[in-house]
C-alpha cells in the first residue's frame, strides 16, 4: 500500500499534469491532421487511428477486460454511448471538417468546449460554478480568442461560417457530454475502458469507413499515413485519453474541460517549432489570459 505522500508524488494522481499532456498530445494531433489533410480521408484516417489503439491495447488490458466483463454487460448502453460521443464521434467529424472550414475557424468552435461543459453538467447534475471558476472560464476564453484571432479583433466580424464550422459544433458539444458522462462510466480498470470504447468506436466507423473506401476515396498506402496512424493511435488516442479521463475523475469535468483552452497556446508553440511559425505579440497576450484563467478556475473551490 502506498502512504498518502506517495499517492501524491505518483503521477498517475497528478490531475493537471495528466490534463497538461492530454492536451499535449492533442495539440500534436491537429498540426498532423493539418500536414494531411489533402492526402489521407477523414473517416479513413479515424477509423484506423481507432482501430490501431484498440489492436495494440488489447493485449495488456485482456486480463482486466476479463475481469471486468460482467461490468461491462451490465452498464453496456453507457459504454456504448461514451464510446459514440468520445470515439466515434469528436475526431471523425474535425477530421472532416477540415476539408471545408479553415484553421481559425476551427480553433475558435473549440474554444466554447469548456463552456459547453460547464452548460452540459449544469443541466445534466445541477452542477454549479464559484465566481472565480466564472471568471477564470471567461478570462481563458478571452485569451484563446486572443491567439485565434491573431490579435486582431477585425478578424472575427469578417469571418464566416459554413457547412464544416456547424460539424465542428456538433464535434464540440459531443465531447463535452462525453467529458461530463465521464463521471457515470462503471467502474473498470483504466484499460478495460479504453480497450472497449476503442473498440466500439471503431465498430461504429466501419461502415462509414467502407462507405468512404467504395465512394473513392481509399487510404493510401505510403509513409505517411503509416506514421500518421501511428501517431494519431499512440499519442492523442491511447495516451492522451488515459491521461484526460483520469484528469477528469480527479478534478471533475468543469476544471478539466477549461485546460482545453490550452490547445490554442500549445498548437501555436507547436506550430511555430514544427511549421516555422513566427511567435508574436497576440500569442504572448492569449497566454498570458490563458494562464490567468486557469489559475483562477484552479484556487477556487468547486461548487459556488
Amino acid at each position: 500500500m502506498l502512504n498518502p505522500s506517495s499517492r501524491r508524488a505518483n503521477p498517475a494522481n497528478s490531475a493537471y499534469f495528466l490534463l497538461f499532456l492530454a492536451i499535449l498530445f492533442w495539440s500534436g494531433n491537429t498540426i498532423v491532421g493539418r500536414a494531411v489533410n489533402t492526402q489521407i480521408p477523414p473517416v479513413g484516417l479515424a477509423f484506423w487511428r481507432w482501430f490501431c489503439s484498440f489492436v495494440l491495447i488489447l493485449l495488456p488490458s485482456w486480463r482486466y477486460l476479463k475481469q471486468d466483463w460482467p461490468q461491462l454487460l451490465r452498464h453496456w448502453r453507457m459504454v456504448l454511448l461514451l464510446s459514440a460521443l468520445g470515439v466515434a464521434s469528436f475526431n471523425t467529424l474535425l477530421y472532416t471538417a477540415l476539408r471545408s472550414t479553415t484553421a481559425i475557424n476551427s480553433l475558435l468552435i473549440q474554444t466554447l468546449m469548456p463552456m459547453a461543459i460547464v452548460v452540459i453538467s449544469y443541466l445534466l447534475f445541477h452542477e454549479t460554478l464559484s465566481i472565480g471558476q466564472g471568471i477564470g472560464i471567461a478570462v481563458s476564453f478571452i485569451g484563446a480568442i486572443a491567439i485565434v484571432a491573431q490579435g486582431d479583433w477585425h478578424t472575427l466580424a469578417t469571418l464566416s461560417f459554413n457547412q464544416g464550422d456547424l460539424l465542428i459544433l456538433i464535434a464540440v458539444i459531443c465531447y463535452a457530454g462525453y467529458s461530463c458522462l465521464l463521471r457515470l462510466r462503471p467502474v473498470l480498470h483504466p484499460l478495460s475502458f479504453l480497450c472497449s470504447t476503442f473498440g466500439l468506436g471503431s465498430a461504429m466507423l466501419l461502415p462509414l469507413y467502407l462507405g468512404e473506401h467504395l465512394a473513392g476515396q481509399p487510404m493510401p498506402l505510403n509513409a505517411l499515413t503509416f506514421l500518421a496512424v501511428g501517431y494519431a493511435a499512440i499519442f492523442p488516442s491511447i495516451l492522451a485519453y488515459f491521461c484526460y479521463n483520469r484528469g477528469v475523475e480527479l478534478v471533475g469535468a468543469n476544471k478539466a474541460g477549461l485546460f482545453l483552452n490550452l490547445m490554442p497556446v500549445v498548437g501555436s508553440v507547436m506550430a511555430i517549432l514544427f511549421l516555422k511559425e513566427r511567435f508574436q505579440g497576440f500569442h504572448s497576450v492569449g497566454f498570458i489570459l490563458i494562464l490567468l484563467g486557469l489559475l483562477l478556475a484552479i484556487a477556487n473551490p468547486k461548487h459556488a
